[in-house]
């Protein structure tokens, strides 16, 4: 039979010895305990507090001594029940003289009080109100304040570990432990501030006890025992005052440990560390120490000590005095201070003047030159609020839903979005930049909200005009006060964080090609091995290099492809090896497979899909104007007509909320496509063939002429 290590004996030992100090600790109460066994519980109970105020003072935060609740709870249980063992063998024995009640109770009793029972009284008196009225009141109020802003807190931080783990900053298992630890932590404050209530009536019933202890010793002193009144005060004031000290001290530890507890700041030191490193200044201690030593030279002082207190003073501001750096490091930032880089050019404009702290070595860290973030969210002061959850920003929490509203609908995970304020730019002013290029900029005003027309509006509203900045409609700025007027004259009123998501996720689209690379299809195809293994080994790299695969994605994307279907993209392109050799072929090949997947998107499958379509026209115009590799040339004043309709048509969909697909030949597909990125035209553009036979269409709009219907 394998033997048990001490590790895993101690936990089973732990839950078996736990239930029988319960129980022992409620049989104090009712049976009567030797004075033996009762001096024994007396030093244990002093034991214990001494053990619970060493752990919390050696707590790197709050958690850490996560059991304080019920280990409070316990040692509070059990100095009552000391309490009631003491009582009965003080109002039953106490006749017998001070040593009745056991050598504890005599021991505090004839120390404190030394002969003087005012004395003891009072001291008494002070312990309990320092204990009451300062350290449990202020640990209670603390406790109280703790537990409601932790728990007001609680949804943004479990809002801010689904937008680390969405952006992929975290592991699941990661935010499942940071789930656990704010759930955990709610619940240590919540029991914390009912625990402070076992600290303040523990302090109470001290005095009831003692009181209790007085009266009662010396009606029975005088009453059962015959002795006179002076010899039962006497008598029963001491034991009563030893018993309320053995008990108090203990009371008092734990009130402290308590107040440390919940006072004490999550940190990478103890409580004496922590205090140490910020007290321990350099700056702060010299000034007390001039300060001591001219008031040890005042004439009438106790000039030795005050000299004494200064030398004292002035050697722990030498010891904690700032150790110069060695040459070529950076002193580290202090407390809520921002480290100025060390290229950063003189004030002058001199690269590496004289004044520079890189003046001697002129080196530049790639890091301040260099940015690798996929997408970047660049924002004035003024939009600062969307970001801060603590003021009701939600900007962050909405761009998380829409990064996976993307990623679902093209078929990868989108990189995160580094938010950053940057105060070069105007205040309401943001910039939206793909790897290191800037594709968007606009305005949002955190103080109103945007009101989009729709079709049955009839007036216009008061406030900053604009267009939106994802479909170019005209909108307008209003104040949060004006939204049911705006509502009412069929006005669609967003928020300002709204309007910058919506804005990213066009973005995200219109430049998806740009966030996919090398590690991301690797990481796409691991994911496929998992459940298809045969299939990517037969095929990467042996049938299509892995560079191809990337390069042909990226042209699926290019133009709002979706790539989820992986399957059936290395399939397909296993099967046209050797009979298509260019990309861009490969994916225009794959395009028929891949479109359902888009439509429905833009579409429900029973709904009509709307069309754009060219005039017969207009298309055979086009389609002449192809120069090969040059794509299409038109004749501006024609490109400008073809913009405007299609925008124009594009927009009047958008206010209906619904979005249109341009429909040509697919002899002209490719380059008319290629011809509207160029235009900065956002729109999707399929050839007919491209469109399933089981999908209704309405021909939305048609580009040089007037037409309509639906087919």
């Amino acid at each position: 039979m394998a033997a048990t290590s001490p590790a895993a004996l101690r936990p089973q030992l732990g839950g078996s010895l736990m239930p029988l100090g319960i129980l022992a600790i409620v049989a104090m109460m009712v049976l009567p305990l030797p004075l033996a066994l009762l001096d024994i519980f007396f030093v244990f109970n002093i034991l214990l507090s001494l053990l619970v105020l060493m752990v919390a003072l050696h707590s790197y935060r709050p958690l850490d001594f996560s059991s304080f609740p019920s280990v409070l709870l316990i040692a509070t249980v059990l100095r009552l029940a000391l309490n009631v063992a003491s009582t009965r063998i003080v109002l039953t024995d106490g006749h017998n003289g001070s040593g009745a009640a056991g050598r504890v109770i005599e021991a505090f009793g004839n120390f404190v009080i030394a002969g003087n029972f005012a004395v003891g009284l009072v001291v008494f008196v002070i312990l309990v109100i320092i204990n009451l009225v300062v350290i449990t009141k202020g640990a209670g109020r603390v406790s109280e304040v703790s537990a409601r802003f932790t728990l007001d807190a609680m949804p943004g931080k479990q809002m801010a570990i689904d937008a680390d783990l969405n952006a992929g900053l975290l592991t699941p298992e990661q935010a499942r432990a940071r789930r656990a630890e704010v759930g955990e932590e709610a619940d240590f404050y919540g029991a914390m501030d009912g625990a402070s209530k076992f600290v303040k009536g523990d302090a109470i019933a001290g005095i009831l006890i003692l009181i209790a202890n007085i009266v009662g010793g010396i009606i029975i002193g005088t009453s059962q025992h015959g002795l006179s009144f002076g010899a039962a005060a006497e008598t029963y004031v001491l034991l009563s005052i030893g018993d309320g000290l053995v008990a108090q001290i203990p009371s008092l530890l734990l009130s402290i440990a308590t107040a440390v507890i919940v006072t004490r700041v999550a940190s990478t030191h103890d409580m004496a560390g922590h205090i140490s490193s910020q007290i321990m200044l350099s700056r702060a201690l010299a000034p007390v120490a001039a300060v001591l030593a001219i008031m040890g030279l005042i004439p009438g002082m106790p000039n030795v000590l005050f000299l004494l207190a200064a030398a004292g003073a002035g050697a722990a501001a030498w010891a904690a005095r700032p150790k110069a750096a060695p040459e070529g490091a950076q002193a580290p930032a202090r407390v809520g201070q921002v480290p100025r880089p060390a290229a950063l050019p003189a004030p002058g404009g001199a690269e590496n003047g004289p004044d520079t702290p890189d003046a001697k070595s002129g080196a530049i860290t790639p890091d301040e030159v260099t940015d690798y973030a996929p997408i970047t969210i660049q924002i004035g002061l003024g939009l600062i609020p969307l970001v801060e959850e603590g003021e009701g920003g939600s900007l962050v929490s909405r761009i998380t839903g829409i990064r996976r509203e993307v990623s679902k609908a093209m078929g990868f995970v989108i990189p995160g979005v580094r938010i950053r304020d940057d105060m070069s730019l105007p205040a309401n002013t943001y910039r939206i930049r793909i790897r290191q290029a800037v594709v968007a900029e606009d305005q949002a005003h955190p103080g109103r909200k945007l009101a989009l027309p729709g079709g049955g509006t009839t007036r216009k509203l008061r406030g900053i005009e604009c267009k939106d900045p994802s479909f170019g409609m005209d909108a307008v700025w209003i104040q949060p006060h004006q939204q049911t007027e705006a509502e009412a004259d069929d006005y669609v009123v967003v928020e300002p964080a709204s309007v910058i998501a919506t804005h990213l996720s066009q973005m995200l689209y219109a430049h998806a090609a740009d966030l996919i690379g090398a590690d991301d299809v690797q990481d796409l195809l691991e994911n496929l091995e998992r459940s298809q293994p045969t299939l990517v080994e037969q095929i990467i790299p042996k049938l299509v290099p892995h560079h191809i695969l990337t390069a042909v994605l990226r042209a699926l994307l290019t133009e709002r492809m979706p790539i989820s279907d992986l399957p059936r993209i290395l399939e397909d392109l296993a099967g046209m090896q050797g009979r298509i050799d260019s990309v861009q072929d490969m994916a225009e090949a794959l395009r028929p497979a891949l479109a359902p997947q888009l439509l429905q998107q833009i579409a429900p499958l029973k709904e009509a899909l709307p069309l754009i379509t060219l005039a017969p026209d207009l298309e055979d115009l086009l389609t002449r104007s192809q120069q090969g590799m040059a794509g299409l040339i038109v004749e501006q004043g024609l490109t400008r007509s073809i913009l405007t309709q299609i925008n124009a048509a594009e927009e009047a969909l958008a206010g209906q909320g619904r979005q249109s697909v341009i429909v040509v030949s697919a002899a002209l597909r490719r380059a008319f496509a290629g011809f509207l990125r160029a235009h900065g035209a956002s729109g999707i553009v399929m050839a007919v063939s491209e469109l399933p036979d089981n999908r209704r269409v309405e021909i939305a709009a048609t580009v040089g002429a007037a037409a309509g219907g639906t087919t």
